[in-house]
C-alpha cells in the first residue's frame, strides 16, 4: 500500500496498474506510458482504448485452424491458390506470422495454443489436438497429404511433436518437421526469416 501512496491520484495508479499487468512492462515504465497518455489529446487516448476493445471483443479464432481473424475462416484458410493438404503445426499465432513472413510456405496452418507441459500445468486435452485429428482424418486423400511439425526443439516441443505424431500416424499422411537451422530450444518467433524459410523448405521426414 505503501507503494501505491507515492501517486498523487488514485486514478493514475489504477492505470498503471493495468499498464504494468502487460508482459514485460515493469511498474515504472508504466507510469511513463500512463504519464504520456495523459498528455495526448483526448480523441486520440479514445481511438487507442477503443482498438483494443475492439481486439478482445471482435477478433475471431478461424474454425478451421484457430489463427485470429476477423471472419469465421481466416484469410489464409479461405485462400483457394493455398495447398489445403499441407498443414503445418505450430504452437501459437505469432508463429504463424513468423512463417507468413519468410513467404516459402503456401500450405495452410495448425494452431495449438501452447504446447503440453506438465509444469505449466497444459495438457494434450488443453490444446487443439483433438481438432486437428479430426482434420487429417477429414482429408480426401491422406497418402497425398503432409503434416509439418514446425513446433519449438526444446524438450516440451519435442514432446508435444511426438504425441501429435501419435495421434494422427496410422492416417497416412506424411508427417514431417523442421530442418534443424534452428537451435535446440529455438522460439520459431525469433529465427530470422533466412534461417526458418530454409527450415521449412528443407524439412525431413518425422522420427520419432
Amino acid at each position: 500500500m505503501a507503494y501505491k501512496e507515492q501517486y498523487p491520484s488514485a486514478l493514475l495508479t489504477e492505470a498503471v496498474e493495468a499498464i504494468s499487468s502487460l508482459p514485460g512492462v515493469g511498474r515504472r515504465s508504466a507510469l511513463r506510458l500512463a504519464l504520456h497518455l495523459l498528455k495526448q489529446p483526448a480523441e486520440n487516448v479514445h481511438h487507442f482504448t477503443s482498438a483494443i476493445n475492439d481486439l478482445r471483443d471482435g477478433v475471431r479464432y478461424c474454425r478451421c485452424c484457430r489463427m485470429i481473424s476477423d471472419d469465421d475462416i481466416c484469410a489464409i484458410c479461405a485462400d483457394k491458390s493455398r495447398d489445403q493438404r499441407t498443414i503445418c503445426v505450430v504452437e501459437s499465432v505469432r508463429d504463424v506470422m513468423s512463417i507468413e513472413a519468410t513467404g516459402q510456405y503456401h500450405g495452410v496452418y495448425h494452431v495449438l495454443g501452447g504446447i503440453i507441459s506438465p509444469i505449466a500445468g497444459v495438457g494434450p486435452s488443453d490444446l487443439t489436438i483433438k481438432e486437428l485429428t479430426g482434420r487429417v482424418n477429414a482429408l480426401e486423400d491422406p497418402q497425398k497429404a503432409e503434416v509439418i511439425l514446425a513446433l519449438s526443439g526444446d524438450v516440451e516441443g519435442e514432446t508435444t511433436a511426438f504425441y501429435v505424431y501419435r495421434q494422427i500416424e496410422g492416417s497416412g499422411v506424411r508427417v514431417s518437421t523442421l530442418a534443424r537451422g534452428l537451435g535446440f530450444g529455438d522460439d520459431l518467433e525469433y529465427a530470422d526469416s533466412l534461417t526458418l524459410g530454409r527450415s521449412i523448405t528443407n524439412r525431413q521426414l518425422f522420427k520419432p
